[in-house]
């Protein structure tokens, strides 16, 4: 029992806050899964920019379609 009480010691407010605030880190690991998606699926980058560049473009939600012209829904 002790041991157990050690271990909740120290986050013990992280863990309150969370229940209190009904708080969840799951948008973040979304994020992080798509970046890891991004990584898997390129095959490695040579340099950091082109990574950055890369997760930019994929996850940033930017339209790149002229004005006028209509996406096609993916299936």
């Amino acid at each position: 029992m002790k041991q157990a009480g050690k271990t909740v010691k120290e986050p013990l407010w992280g863990i309150i806050n969370a229940i209190v605030l009904e708080d969840s880190n799951g948008p973040a690991e979304s994020i992080n899964s798509r970046i890891k998606t991004v990584k898997v699926s390129s095959r490695g980058f040579r340099n950091k920019k082109r990574l950055a560049t890369a997760i930019c473009f994929h996850l940033g939600g930017i339209d790149l379609y002229p004005d006028g012209v209509q996406k096609r829904a993916v299936h």
